[in-house]
């Protein structure tokens, strides 16, 4: 379980392209200070497992579903992406710590497209079109992922949405270098899905 409290801004180092999928290797000194092999790192959004890690950086599996759904395969050498480690279990369980954020899973629901960007002095407005299957899970001040990053929903449309980036956010995330027509990872809240199946099954 993730919060999309962004931690790092690592850089990708290569994209081994595979028959059925990739080998994604990143640069993010901080994330892998107490990760090992088999751990979890969130890469733009996507939850990954480490396979490798040595000298600040490590090197995870991508399966062909991971890169039809989200923006991973279209990552090259030197791009940047956000990086957070999963929630620790003493933060979940009670014993200690904060949980930022929102509850995110790292299962990219699909793609949006950034569609204007409006800057002004202490933040900038993003306008995101999403996926039309998407949209009925986004509500006004309600929450969402956005290439891994915990978002408060500002407005919503038929099927856009926008938000509004602090400047913590746009210096620390990868959200303040898209420009309109970037393509960027969603994960729509959780809790929205679960409710929306509940009452699928009572009918």
């Amino acid at each position: 379980m993730f919060t999309g409290i962004v931690e790092e801004l690592g850089t990708v180092v290569a994209l081994e392209r595979l028959p059925d999928g990739a080998v994604l290797r990143v640069r993010g000194p901080l994330v892998t200070t107490d990760t090992k092999p088999g751990d979890s790192i969130a890469v733009n959004g996507v939850c990954l497992t480490v396979v490798e890690r040595g000298d600040g950086e490590f090197s995870a599996d991508v399966m062909a579903e991971s890169l039809s759904r989200s923006t991973l395969g279209r990552l090259a050498t030197g791009d940047p992406v956000n990086l957070e480690r999963p929630v620790a279990a003493h933060a979940v369980d009670g014993a200690g710590g904060r949980l930022g954020g929102h509850i995110v899973q790292g299962h990219v629901d699909g793609v949006g497209t950034l569609i204007s960007r409006t800057r002004s002095e202490h933040w900038d407005l993003l306008v995101i079109e999403l996926p039309a299957e998407l949209a009925r899970y986004v509500a006004t001040k309600g929450s969402i992922a956005v290439d891994g990053t915990s978002l408060t929903v500002v407005e919503v449309g038929p099927h856009w949405f926008s938000v509004a980036l602090i400047p913590t956010t746009l210096e620390q995330t990868t959200l303040g270098r898209k420009e309109p027509g970037d393509p960027v990872n969603l994960e729509v809240d959780v809790i929205a899905k679960y409710v929306e199946r509940l009452l699928e099954v009572r009918g």
